[in-house]
């Protein structure tokens, strides 16, 4: 079922987003607006050891804390960069890891009410370990292995509340790279 767009404005634009506003006809004929934020596809990375997969903290300034999440990136200003090469520099630059191998597990999207934005997942295996090479609004992003128990702990106590994270956690599930978190 397909909307009839009748007008088409950038209500508000920067580096990092576009928020759009359509005037549309349903097909019963009454009409509608809607408003959708438009931002680059992302890379997000789960980093998966023997027996730990890495995450970061850092600063999230919408809501104002600090809370664990698996490393996730755009680059603004090469929107159509390779999904895998984002994956890697974003990987090595958030964590100072490095993969010997990158699996693409699959294209989900982060908010499909409201906002065009998908992320396509990877999972790293296969770690070097290296230095850092933070944005300067990622300074204070810290970087940590975590056993499966304690991730499932880090979700019972608030301090993971990413959906893409949780997300990737229950694709990783489904597609057996990881046993059930229920099994701790």
């Amino acid at each position: 079922m397909a909307w009839d767009v009748r007008t088409s404005r950038t209500a508000y634009k920067n580096r990092w987003m576009e928020v759009r506003e359509d005037e549309f006809v349903h097909e019963n004929g009454s009409e509608g607006v809607y408003a959708v934020v438009c931002k680059p596809d992302y890379a997000v990375i789960a980093p998966l050891a023997i027996g730990h997969i890495y995450l970061v903290e850092q600063f999230r300034y919408p809501v104002s804390g600090r809370y664990w999440e698996f490393p996730q990136g755009s680059w603004e200003d090469e929107p159509d960069k390779v999904p895998e090469e984002l994956a890697r520099a974003e990987l090595r630059e958030e964590t100072g890891l490095s993969a010997e191998k990158l699996e693409h597990i699959g294209h989900l999207f982060q908010a499909y009410g409201y906002s065009n934005q998908g992320f396509n997942v990877f999972v790293a295996s296969g770690l070097t370990e290296g230095e850092q090479d933070l944005d300067p609004e990622e300074q204070g992003l810290v970087c940590q292995a975590f056993s499966l128990l304690e991730v499932k702990g880090m979700i019972e106590t608030g301090q993971i509340k990413d959906a893409t994270t949780l997300a990737v956690l229950g694709l990783m599930t489904t597609r057996g790279m990881i046993p059930p978190l229920s099994q701790f």
